[in-house]
């Protein structure tokens, strides 16, 4: 499989100046990450194609307000986590749910809004990590790269990226095992 790649600093830099090529061009190479991300964070597969969508708007309309161009990828992805938990609140905040397909196989409206919950949560914890663990855990588990590619796009040994994933995910582990509130009411029926 191959490495998943965002588009370079010049391609970014040129599309901030305004020049309309570099600018499709980044979109199109930030897609597959976005998408990545979205399908991530999102609690339905529909979610996650809007919310794609919906950052790839904010990219296009907002390229210019990046402030450092190799910062792409934390930026788009705090727009998707941002789009991903928007649609959650939507939902909760529907009292009137739009009916699922009959060809879907759907769960309870309960567990579909305790699933899209966690998918909130997920996200807020790894959003509440430090931003040079976040930086490793998103790049080596999210993105997929390679051990070798995240310590050298961070400029850090293998060892110490190793250090800092672990802590990474210890912190998103014991953020995760605190009880949810609506697990305890869930539990309580």
């Amino acid at each position: 499989m191959a490495e998943p790649t965002w588009p370079g600093e010049q391609l970014v830099v040129a599309a901030q100046r305004g020049d309309v090529d570099s600018l499709t061009a980044l979109v199109t190479g930030a897609h597959p990450n976005v998408q990545r991300f979205a399908h991530f964070l999102c609690a339905t597969p529909q979610d996650a194609e809007d919310a794609a969508q919906e950052a790839l708007i904010v990219l296009y309309r907002k390229i210019g307000m990046l402030r450092a161009s190799g910062a792409l990828a934390s930026w788009m992805f705090r727009i998707v986590r941002n789009e991903c938990l928007r649609r959650a609140r939507t939902v909760l905040a529907d009292p009137y749910p739009v009916p699922p397909r009959p060809d879907t196989a759907v769960g309870s409206a309960e567990e579909e809004v305790l699933q899209r919950l966690e998918a909130g949560r997920v996200a807020a914890a790894v959003a509440a990590l430090p931003d040079d663990q976040r930086r490793v855990l998103v790049m080596r588990d999210i993105q997929g790269y390679s051990g070798r590619m995240t310590a050298d796009a961070l400029g850090l040994s293998t060892a110490a990226m190793k250090s800092r994933l672990h802590r990474a995910r210890a912190a998103l582990r014991a953020a995760l095992a605190a009880p949810a509130p609506l697990a305890d009411l869930k539990e309580s029926r």
